[in-house]
């Protein structure tokens, strides 16, 4: 009799906490982020496939960022008369683990450059994006922290 008392309070002691870590959700990537250089805010939904993020806004000045701004640096002539703010900067990302996303594409309207892009989601308020050329070993990382309202 003592002995399954034993059991059932050893079990409970080791089930439970394991009970209350499968409950908690990690964290989402979802949200809006402000970039490493602090100039823009950066809307980054799941798409079907993964994270697709574009241009929110701007943090130092309201007008910064308006409907008149234009992509003038897209190597395209085409696409230059296209307007910033809602423009989509990330895409076709893929699932590499929790929290983790490779194979995708970022856009950076300063330079009007594509790069190759991965993405770690450190925890709930940063967020790690490394754009490369070719392979990861030559590129960068930035970091991009969560916007709190």
């Amino acid at each position: 009799m003592m002995a399954r008392r034993y059991v059932a309070v050893l079990l409970s002691i080791l089930i439970v906490p394991m009970i209350a870590l499968t409950d908690a959700a990690p964290p989402s990537i979802e949200g809006v982020w402000l970039s490493a250089d602090g100039t823009g805010w950066i809307k980054i939904e799941m798409g079907e496939h993964g994270p697709v993020g574009s241009i929110a806004g701007s943090p130092d000045d309201p007008e910064q960022r308006k409907q008149s701004d234009k992509d003038e640096l897209n190597p395209d002539p085409e696409l230059r008369e296209r307007p910033l703010l809602g423009l989509t900067i990330m895409e076709g990302f893929t699932p590499a683990g929790e929290g983790k996303w490779k194979n995708g594409k970022i856009y950076d309207p300063n330079s009007g450059k594509t790069y190759k892009c991965k993405l770690t989601l450190v925890d709930s308020d940063t967020l790690k994006l490394r754009g490369y050329i070719g392979v990861s070993l030559l590129g960068r990382t930035e970091t991009w922290t969560r916007r709190t309202l």
